[in-house]
């Protein structure tokens, strides 16, 4: 018997970005990162790119792309992103693609996946259809080649779905043990026949092996990890393939350096010749299954109750508090499967203008969404478009999968329907809202509430971008024309006229949307009286414009350059709030500068005058005044992190003294974090220019004080480039080492290395 084995990951996370901007906005709970995204790509995603193996010191002796080894699927919506904001760890996973196919006789390890992660069996027909054409079209236009294979949304599975699979090509999926109608073994494939006549394979993981992987601690040890894999090969004849599935995120977001349990089970497995590493398309090639089964429909591998998890109060959840319940999961859909059906006919009769078959043309549509340079489309066509694919997304899976309508996830889903909403037009919000309002969270609030209360405020139109630019313009300095998230913004002419500390900025611009070219010329006001009194207004660009009330301003008639605002703008109705939520919170951090030196000043001088008397109360332990220790607090802290932006580590030692002699609390996260990058920027600079004088001992000396208290430095970049340059830099300045200045390099080098781990034969 040959023994081979198969790890399949499952890698995704629900779309996150603001549908007005196709961006993801500040998220302050994924603190120090920018958001949820960016964070376990931290954790996770790149880790996984660049995993270690040690040796028996301890040291990393290979770093190795776990993708190239196993069989994983990514969300097209996660990859999208990935691509735009994480570039390298993006191209790891394509070149792991490309590697695996030489490893595995030409199959790749990577599958694809429906395209947002929506519940197929709970789809409607033609939901279904275009779910799994846009995954397929996204995955081949990513990975350069048609998939084999396909993961399946929470495993979630009915006949049809693997039916349009069929059609489409694709050869298998992976489902759990429970979803078959029989008892599996799950070493061997099986074949499912679809009631068009066609078939398709299917690989039932082992459920109990993935379920320790993902819940009971085996990544704890990777050699553990690579025996229990190796025990699950039954005895006796015959090939047979052990193989897992598990979220991606296992390895290193849920379970901290879970990826290197992984390398090295693999590596384990490998090294002892225990079993052959292989993917399900190289297996399924050559083992196609010789057994038929049926499969229970309108089951998945997170719900013990089927599927009711994403439309009923199952019992499923992930916690909350005692007494919850999920009774809003019913009401919340039926509500967006009024808002889809509502607007189906309309759809076909008003895009029948433009297309001879809309629905064909809705499938066609993720040619542009891949592509948004294309243009040559009527306004209102790409309009409709656009509204079916935020129709999509509403019914992304996460939004019923945890505790409570008010979560995150649900919210964002109901941001997608309010995208829905706009580009419909008139006539469909109230009937949506007042389906909406049955469905009731665990903290009294319903669907419509919470629809008014985070969702209304967020819509976007195109007067409110003018009036983003326009504000944010007086900040910083835009090209022309300028990129405002998903928008073109075009200056036709303006000026800002100045009176002291006070500015007033009126202009015209053309505002395009990139997505639907929906566009107007717009006229602005933006009057900023030097704090955060920043107030706007906007209009429909008129012939007649003049820039009286700017001359007013200039001349010192504050009131009169306002009454002539008001009249021309109808009110400046717009302030700092109603800037996107990234560039308020920097726009705000630039208003409050002065105020903040200001303050800083204040609270510098309080701290150094009364510090030896806290350095004395300190050491009496009587803790420090509420005044005296925030003003330490605010002044070491800042000061720490102008020090670590620098890399001024005696300056660091200095002030980490003061802090500890005081008592001062520190912000350990956001200090680790700013070191951190500092720390990588200056390895980068050391791999491109490892000859510039004193830069090899300036990283040194900052890896030794990131490995010192109290901060928690993630080195793993850093880590990256010293083997990168072990492999491609080392070589070529030992072969000069007859010189001094090489042979000290190689030295100083070595020490490095040594000092992060990486170890030099």
């Amino acid at each position: 018997m040959s023994r081979f084995l198969c790890i399949h990951g499952h890698f995704y996370q629900p779309p996150r970005e603001n549908p007005w901007l196709e961006a993801i906005e500040l998220q302050d709970s994924a603190y120090p990162y920018h958001d949820w995204n960016e964070r376990i790509t931290a954790e996770c995603y790149a880790p996984n790119a660049a995993s270690r193996i040690l040796d028996r010191e301890g040291r990393i002796e290979r770093i190795v792309n776990n993708y190239t080894r196993i069989s994983f699927n990514f969300g097209p919506t996660l990859l999208a992103w990935m691509e735009a904001r994480k570039p390298e760890v993006y191209r790891s996973i394509l070149e792991a693609d490309e590697l695996s196919r030489v490893r595995f006789s030409g199959h790749g390890s990577a599958l694809a996946q429906p395209y947002n992660h929506i519940i197929l069996p709970l789809a409607n027909s033609r939901d279904k259809r275009t779910q799994i054409l846009w995954g397929l079209a996204d995955f081949e236009r990513r990975f350069r080649r048609k998939a084999e294979g396909v993961w399946l949304p929470e495993a979630a599975v009915d006949l049809e779905s693997l039916d349009i699979l069929a059609a489409e090509g694709i050869l298998f999926t992976i489902l759990e043990p429970g979803q078959a109608a029989t008892q599996v073994d799950t070493t061997v494939p099986y074949k499912v026949r679809l009631p068009s006549g066609r078939s398709i394979s299917v690989f039932f993981y082992d459920g109990a092996t993935s379920r320790a992987v993902a819940f009971e601690g085996l990544l704890s040890s990777g050699e553990r990890f690579a025996s229990r894999l190796v025990s699950r090969f039954p005895a006796g004849n015959g090939d047979r393939l052990v193989h897992i599935a598990t979220d991606g995120e296992t390895y290193g977001h849920h379970h901290r350096y879970g990826e290197m349990a992984l390398t090295y089970a693999l590596h384990y497995v490998e090294a002892n010749g225990l079993a052959r590493l292989t993917n399900y398309g190289e297996y399924l090639a050559t083992h196609p299954p010789e057994l038929e089964i049926e499969i229970v429909e309108n089951t998945s591998w997170s719900c013990a109750h089927g599927v009711e998890r994403w439309r009923s109060d199952c019992g499923c959840h992930t916690g909350g508090q005692a007494g919850w319940n999920q009774a809003w999961r019913a009401p919340l859909r039926e509500a967006l499967d009024w808002l889809r059906d509502e607007l189906a006919p309309r759809f076909e009769a008003e895009a029948g203008r433009f297309f001879a078959d809309p629905w064909a043309a809705r499938d066609a549509y993720i040619s542009m969404v891949l592509d948004r340079s294309q243009k040559s489309m009527d306004v209102r066509a790409l309009e409709l478009l656009e509204m079916q694919r935020q129709a999509m997304l509403m019914y992304t899976s996460c939004g019923w999968f945890f505790n409570d309508l008010a979560g995150i996830e649900t919210i964002q889903v109901l941001h997608y329907a309010g995208r829905v909403v706009q580009l419909a037009g008139d006539g469909i919000e109230e009937g949506f809202l007042s389906r909406l309002e049955k469905a009731r969270g665990n903290q009294g609030e319903t669907g419509r509430d919470l629809y008014e209360k985070h969702v209304r405020p967020a819509m976007v139109d195109l007067p409110q971008v003018a009036v983003h630019y326009a504000m944010t313009s007086l900040f910083q300095g835009y090209p022309n024309p300028a990129p405002v998230y998903c928008y073109s913004v075009e200056r036709q002419n303006g000026r800002t006229f100045q009176a002291g500390r006070a500015r007033l900025s009126i202009g015209k611009v053309r505002v395009a949307s990139s997505l639907t070219g929906d566009a107007d010329l717009l006229s602005y006001a933006v009057l900023h009286f030097g704090d955060h009194n920043l107030n706007a207004g906007v209009r429909e660009q008129r012939d007649d414009e003049t820039y009286e009330a700017g001359k007013a301003f200039e001349h010192g008639d504050i009131a009169q350059a306002i009454r002539l605002l008001d009249r021309d703008f109808g009110g400046l109705s717009y302030s700092l709030r109603s800037l996107f939520r990234d560039e308020q919170r920097r726009v705000l951090d630039l208003i409050l500068a002065s105020t903040l030196n200001e303050v800083e000043d204040e609270l510098r001088d309080v701290f150094h005058q009364h510090a030896p008397l806290m350095r004395f109360l300190n050491s009496l332990g009587t803790p420090l005044p509420n005044a005296f220790g925030a003003a330490a607090e605010h002044v070491l802290n800042l000061d720490l992190k102008r020090a670590l932006a620098g890399l001024k580590t005696e300056e660091v030692r200095r002030l980490l003294d003061e802090t500890s002699g005081l008592g001062v609390a520190l912000d350990v996260d956001g200090l680790s974090y700013v070191l951190e990058r500092a720390l990588e920027e200056r390895m980068d600079r050391l791999r491109d220019r490892p000859e510039e004088p004193g830069l090899l001992l300036e990283v040194e000396e900052a890896v030794d004080l990131a490995r010192t208290p109290p901060f928690r430095v993630n080195l793993w970049r850093v880590q990256n480039r010293c083997y990168e340059m072990l492999e491609m830099v080392y070589p070529l300045m030992r072969e000069e080492s007859s010189e001094m200045v090489a042979a000290e390099w190689v030295e100083r080098f070595r020490t490095l290395a040594c000092k992060l781990g990486v170890r030099v034969e």
